[in-house]
């Protein structure tokens, strides 16, 4: 038997001996246990340090809420910090590691900081790290980084797997204690899909450390049978160790499952974690209330800790706090605890009751009313406490203290989508507000003092719930014997006469004496409290501390709790890994891959593929012979300048619009005019944002008097059209206008090149001479005697005769094969996104690079093409502010190097000649950088201050990361085919 382990009681099963190491020193514990009650059953008190004082700490609670014990469990990939062990469930080989302290947790240097404290008051790192300013990138901040966090996360890959899971229900239950089976069971029993979810590993809540009877058996073989009832339902899923922790829109919750943090070797084939989003029609809150820690000297002593904890650890796990308890307590669960001491032969040496009218007492302890313990003392181990009582202090030798300052209803949950806390001086607790929609709350969580109350509330509501969904369901109630009620507590906020620290926050070492100082100093609103103190933050998120915080700020402020009010509840409600948000999301699934139509045609042809957002995009076509990617670009370059190429242009964003007002709605969204635009007819546009800059640039075609086809740039298909539903939903929802993503729909290749027009002829049914299908011509056409319609456009982005087909998706591969045998004899090849990127600078075709969200349409050049007649459109009254039209605005050019033998790269500045090279003088920047095989020269397009008006004078590029300096000449962007005579070939 280890050191304070029962020898009877408790549901461990005693039977399965489970072996684990903590700070590499070897322990053993049960089946059922947690890593916390098996540290206390071998005696293990200290197990962490605080993070600003690294004072020593034991475990406080046994849940969800405890501030002291984080460990860092496993080894390699699978080591995870700041891991609660009152939460982490005991497993053979289990690897434990404290935290916060050097070189170890007994002897920790960082305990100096203790000796600093009086330094270190609320509010330390503002007033210190201000002055002199010169040391903060030197000292300051490289020590506080150093300092900051509890847990280290490892280097390692992490090699288990994680998914993601929606499911609906009828009802979602949250909590498994009286009020949540009761519910549960109520809802099952009358047909309705129920999911049932707690974070524990056992069901049963409160049930399984509560020594009462139930309907004449033991609660937790109470709770035992309403489990095992509820297994048996079809309609009904279980979801032990799954924390709810959050509460969205339309009634979705968030919920973790730790399908497999219970093992040392997870099994390949299933997840670690599992990440719910639950999707109720209705949800019951049963989620209980934790007990409030009192805030007197010396609270955070190892051996101090709540009451209902250590009724958890006695009753449940069979280990017993300490060898000689005092309990501390301002309401009747200090009593029940009393009780189960005695019952289980622990020596109990008193019951300190801060009332003068607790109840009556049937044990052999000793009770002392009307007093408080002022301070605990004994560093790593609790070795004593000092009472005040009938105005003279008494110390009593104890190792282990519970302390009850009440009930903290857990109201999270309810108020994730704004509700506001409401406080109740009757139950002495912030309770959730009556008007909540989608939720319900039942049992502790709404201040219910007793099993039998619980469990009838829990079935009333589920009840209530099934009848409004047409079921009928038969209430539930329990009879109980032997349990103690427990009456709401009088707050006790203050105790005086404290000699040591009292502790309000533990984690983050936020004492009493923390928040008066933020008060007197102008930080008493709740909100700046909790920053100025750092009360209320990291992993426990103020479970504990944040109604003692505001009691005591009320206090100090000479206000209520109510006045005071509560920081804002907001997900999660406990910490989430980063694994579990991912998902399956990593490595490569990191993101889903879209393959164009095209895919497989580019794929035979040999393309290298780059990613483009999510787009698999071929950027070029490698032959026998070349050995580097730019011999391929300038080969295909120049083939499509002579002869033709055939691009695959599939991951241009479509979108259809319809509707009678769609030429109306077309017109508002782009800059430039399309209300007159003809119907077979293509048009570049120009989107831009509220504020006047670019947004997004592309082509419309006109295909019937209300029908349109959109195409957008690649990076933006996906937010265009969500700018489009903004504006048809919110801006103009008179407006009879319809949207249809159409992407996917349509494979889409441009074939250009001065032999486009023959090679194409081949399969298009139609004339599409210049006279007869013109530059912009837009149109549906028969294509192969009639087997297939598409859609064509004579529209350019290389500066050559150029057209663009659009054709069903599954016929795209077989579309473009048919096109390249028609091109061989034309010399026709396949060019890739970096061909066409070198023949779209060297037409100065601006691209995301210059319309950067930085740009109007005059900056790049286009100012001509904003409407001056247009009533209204998107960006109009912002073109006309002053700074817009500002000389020193950069404005696009085309800058080449005076020896072409020079090159530079994009993001490279801009100086005058002669300048020296500091951003004072920056003239501008390089946006877009190619080798052009035509000119044989690097050329390049660059945003430059006054650009339009300096063709011609000669600067330098200076790059300085590389330190480059090259000599260079602005000229006009457009550097190929100026008088645009291929265009119009």
């Amino acid at each position: 038997m280890t050191s304070y382990r029962l020898n009877q009681g408790g549901l461990v099963d005693r039977a399965t001996t489970l072996d684990f190491t903590f700070d590499g020193r070897s322990f053993t514990g049960h089946a059922g246990d947690t890593l916390a009650s098996a540290l206390l059953a071998n005696g293990q008190r200290l197990v962490g340090r605080s993070f600003k004082y690294h004072r020593p700490r034991g475990i406080l609670t046994a849940g969800a809420a405890e501030p002291n014990a984080l460990m860092t469990i496993g080894s390699g990939g699978r080591t995870e910090p700041n891991t609660r062990a009152t939460m982490q469930e005991l497993y053979a080989g289990l690897e434990a590691v404290s935290q916060n302290r050097w070189p170890s947790l007994d002897r920790d240097v960082g305990a100096l900081n203790s000796l600093l404290s009086p330094f270190l008051g609320a509010g330390f790192y503002y007033k210190t790290f201000m002055w002199p300013a010169a040391f903060w990138e030197k000292l300051y901040e490289p020590f506080i980084r150093k300092a900051a966090g509890l847990g280290r996360a490892t280097y390692e890959a992490d090699p288990d797997a994680y998914e993601k899971v929606w499911a609906h229900c009828d009802l979602l239950v949250v909590g498994s204690g009286p009020a949540g089976l009761s519910s549960a069971l109520t809802a099952g029993r009358a047909g309705l899909r129920v999911i049932l979810a707690d974070e524990h590993h056992a069901l049963g809540g409160s049930l399984l450390s509560e020594t009462a009877v139930i309907d004449g058996v033991s609660a937790p073989e109470f709770s035992a049978r309403c489990v095992e009832e509820l297994r048996s339902l079809p309609n009904v899923r279980l979801l032990p160790r799954t924390t709810v922790l959050g509460w969205f829109d339309s009634n979705v919750f968030g919920a973790l499952e730790r399908v497999q943090k219970h093992v040392a070797v997870p099994a390949a084939n299933r997840p670690v974690e599992r990440f719910w989003r639950i999707a109720a029609k209705h949800a019951i809150l049963a989620t209980g209330a934790e007990e409030r820690p009192l805030v007197f000297g010396g609270n955070d002593t190892p051996g101090v800790m709540t009451a209902t904890a250590m009724r958890s650890y006695l009753n449940r796990f069979g280990v017993a706090p300490g060898k000689k308890v005092a309990i501390f307590t301002t309401n009747n669960s200090g009593y029940a605890l009393g009780s189960d001491l005695e019952s289980a032969g622990v020596a109990l040496t008193a019951i300190i009751d801060s009332r003068a009218d607790g109840p009556a007492y049937s044990g052999q302890a000793r009770i002392i009313r009307n007093a408080v313990v002022t301070d605990a003392f004994g560093g790593k181990s609790l070795t004593s406490i000092r009472i005040k009582h009938d105005g003279r202090f008494e110390t009593m030798d104890v190792d282990a203290l519970g302390m009850s300052g009440g009930f903290s209803p857990v109201i999270h949950l309810a108020l994730h989508r704004g509700g506001k806390a409401q406080w109740s001086d009757e139950r002495a607790a912030f309770l959730a507000p009556d008007d909540l929609k989608g939720i319900a709350l039942a049992g502790s969580v709404t201040g219910a003092g007793n099993i039998a109350e619980s469990v009838a509330q829990g079935s009333t509501q589920a009840a209530g719930l099934a009848s409004m969904m047409g079921k009928s369901a038969a209430a539930m109630s329990a009879s109980v014997e032997g349990e103690m009620e427990n009456r709401p507590s009088r707050p006790l906020w203050f105790i005086p006469d404290v000699i040591g620290k009292a502790f309000v926050d533990f984690q983050n070492d936020v004492h009493r004496a923390d928040l008066k100082l933020a008060a007197q100093e102008g930080y008493g609103h709740v909100e700046l409290a909790k920053r100025y103190t750092t009360n209320g933050m990291a992993t426990d998120q103020g479970k504990l501390s944040n109604v003692n915080a505001i009691g005591l700020l009320a206090q100090a402020r000479g206000l209520s709790p109510a006045e005071v009010g509560t920081t804002t509840f907001r997900p999660f409600y406990t910490p989430v890994s980063f694994g579990a948000l991912s998902g399956a999301s990593k490595g490569k699934h990191f993101q889903p891959v879209r393959k164009s139509p095209l895919h497989d045609w580019a794929a035979k042809h040999g393309a290298v593929f780059v990613d483009t957002g999510l787009w698999y995009r071929s950027a070029w076509f490698p032959r026998e012979g070349e050995t580097a990617w730019r011999e391929s670009v300038d080969r295909e370059v120049l083939n499509v300048r002579s002869n033709a190429g055939l691009c695959d242009v599939s991951m241009l964003g479509k979108i259809e619009i319809t509707g009678r007002d769609a030429t109306t709605f077309v017109d508002r969204v782009y800059a430039n005019g399309f209300a007159k635009l003809p119907v077979g007819k293509a048009r570049y546009g120009l989107m831009l944002r509220e504020d006047g800059m670019i947004y997004d640039d592309g082509t419309t075609s006109r295909l019937g008097e209300n029908r349109y086809y959109m195409t957008t740039t690649t990076a933006y298909a996906a937010p265009v059209m969500s700018h489009l539903e903004f504006c048809a939903q919110a801006l103009w929802p008179e407006l009879d206008v319809r949207l249809a993503s159409v992407t996917d729909q349509w494979a889409q290749m441009a074939i250009a090149g001065p032999k486009a027009r023959t090679i194409l002829q081949g399969i298009v049914d139609e004339d599409i001479s210049e006279a007869a299908f013109g530059f912009l011509a837009a149109r549906e056409v028969s294509l192969f005697g009639g087997k297939l319609t598409g859609m064509l456009f004579r529209i350019s982005f290389s500066g050559e005769l150029a057209y663009e087909i659009a054709v069903p998706a599954g016929y795209g591969e077989s579309v473009a094969d048919a096109l390249m045998a028609l091109g061989e004899p034309h010399g026709i090849c396949a060019y890739g996104v970096e061909a066409l990127g070198v023949m779209r600078v060297e037409k100065g075709f601006i691209t995301h690079s210059e319309i950067n969200g930085t740009v109007t349409p005059a900056d790049v050049g286009l100012g001509k093409m904003v409407s001056r007649t247009k009533q209204d459109f998107i960006g109009k009254q912002m073109l006309s502010r002053e700074g817009l039209s500002h000389p020193s605005r950069l404005r696009l050019a085309g800058v080449m190097p005076l020896d072409p033998a020079h090159t530079f790269k994009g993001g490279a500045h801009i100086l005058s000649k002669g300048a020296e090279a500091t951003l004072e003088n920056d003239q501008g920047y390089v946006t877009s950088y190619a080798w052009s095989p035509t000119l044989q020269s690097p050329i390049a397009l660059a945003l430059i201050v006054n650009g339009p008006d300096r063709h011609g004078e000669e600067v330098v590029v200076w790059n300085g990361l590389l330190n480059e300096f090259t000599p260079a000449r602005i000229c006009d962007p457009v550097f190929f085919d100026p008088a645009n005579e291929k265009l119009h070939a």
